[in-house]
C-alpha cells in the first residue's frame, strides 16, 4: 500500500473524482488509522512543523475547528485567513493569492463559493490545496461520511445509500464518493433542484469500475425504499436564504421522518452534514433517534481531514 500513498503526496483535493477507487480507500483506512491513535494517545506528529493557510470566504463551524485541531494534533499550525483578512478580498487575483501564499506555506485549505476559484487556486498554488467547500463540491464532508458508514457498517461495496434533498454540493460530492466505493446511491429530489447531469453522467462512468448503481429519482419513498444510509441536507444552502420560503413549499413532501424511514432497512444509519433544521429537512424523531450517528458523523471530518493533510502535505 505504501505505493498507493505515495501517489497521494503533494496532489491537490479538489474533487474525489480525481482519485481512484484505491486512493480513496487508502484514505479511509489511514483515517481510521489517525483516529485509533488519537483515541489512545498516541503520538502522529506526521506535519511536524508545518503550517496550513485555511481560507474561508464562507464561515464554519466544523471546517475550521476540524482542520485546525488536526493540524496541531499532527504537530502542525493551522493560520485562519477570511477575506477580510487578506487582499484576495480587497481585488488581488487568486492567481497571485496562490503564488504568495504557496511561498510562506505548506498546503492550503479553501472554502468559497466558485469551484473555478479553488481550481485556479490550485494551478498556481506550489502547495497542495484542499477544497474545505464550494458550491458545487464538497469532497471531505463525504470522505467524513464514508468513514462514518465504514465504521457502523463494516463496509461500503454493495451498501445502498439514499439521498434525499436538494442536488446540492452535498450531493454531487456523494454522487462522486459512492460511485468510486461501490456504493449504491439512489437520489431523489424534486424537478428543477435534481443534481448536475454532468456529474450524474461522470459518476455512472466510475460506478461501472466498482459495480455501483446510481439512481436518479423525483420519488423519496422510491430512493429510500430498502436502503442501509439515509443522507440529506439543509433545503437552502448558504447564500440562498432568500429562496428559503419558496424552497419549504417545493421540499415539504422529501421530509425525513418516520414515515419515510420505515420504508428503509431496519438498521439503517442516518447521516446529515449539519447544521440541521428540525421540522425542515429532518423531523427531530429522526435526527435525535436512535439510528442518528451524526455526530460520529460531525467528529470524523477531523479524522479524515487530518489523513487528506498528512498523505497530501508529506514531504
Amino acid at each position: 500500500m505504501n505505493s498507493v500513498k505515495e501517489t497521494l503526496k503533494g496532489r491537490d483535493l479538489l474533487s474525489l473524482r480525481d482519485f481512484t477507487p484505491r486512493q480513496i480507500a487508502f484514505i479511509l483506512d489511514f483515517a481510521a488509522e489517525l483516529k485509533r491513535m488519537q483515541k489512545q494517545g498516541e503520538p502522529h506528529a506526521l506535519l511536524q512543523g508545518q503550517t496550513l493557510g485555511m481560507i474561508f470566504q464562507k464561515s464554519s463551524t466544523r471546517t475550521r475547528v476540524s482542520f485546525e485541531v488536526g493540524m496541531y494534533q499532527l504537530g502542525g499550525h493551522a493560520l485562519f485567513l477570511s477575506s477580510h483578512d487578506i487582499q484576495l478580498g480587497r481585488g488581488e487575483s487568486i492567481a497571485d493569492t496562490g503564488r504568495v501564499l504557496g511561498r510562506y506555506v505548506d498546503g492550503v485549505m479553501i472554502r468559497t463559493f466558485a469551484q473555478s476559484d479553488v481550481e485556479e487556486l490550485a494551478g498556481y498554488a506550489p502547495v497542495p490545496v484542499i477544497n474545505g467547500l464550494t458550491d458545487l463540491l464538497h469532497p471531505c464532508q463525504i470522505l467524513a461520511d464514508l468513514l462514518t458508514v465504514q465504521e457502523h457498517k463494516g463496509r461500503l461495496a454493495g451498501l445502498k445509500l439514499a439521498y434525499v434533498g436538494d442536488g446540492n454540493n452535498i450531493c454531487h460530492s456523494l454522487l462522486y464518493g459512492c460511485a468510486k466505493t461501490g456504493v449504491n446511491i439512489s437520489v431523489a429530489s424534486p424537478e428543477g433542484y435534481l443534481p448536475r447531469e454532468d456529474i450524474v453522467a461522470a459518476a455512472r462512468q466510475d460506478a461501472q469500475e466498482t459495480g455501483a448503481s446510481v439512481s436518479i429519482t423525483t420519488k423519496p419513498e422510491e430512493a429510500v425504499s430498502g436502503a442501509d444510509v439515509l443522507v440529506t441536507d439543509v433545503w437552502a444552502s448558504m447564500g440562498q436564504e432568500s429562496e428559503q420560503q419558496a424552497r419549504m413549499k417545493v421540499f415539504a413532501s422529501y421530509q425525513v421522518n418516520a414515515r419515510l424511514a420505515a420504508l428503509a432497512a431496519p438498521d439503517y444509519i442516518f447521516l446529515h452534514c449539519l447544521p440541521a433544521h428540525r421540522g425542515e429537512e429532518v423531523a427531530a424523531e429522526i435526527i435525535d433517534g436512535p439510528h442518528a450517528v451524526v455526530f460520529d458523523e460531525a467528529e470524523n471530518r477531523l479524522h479524515a481531514q487530518k489523513a487528506v493533510m498528512a498523505l497530501l502535505m508529506a514531504k
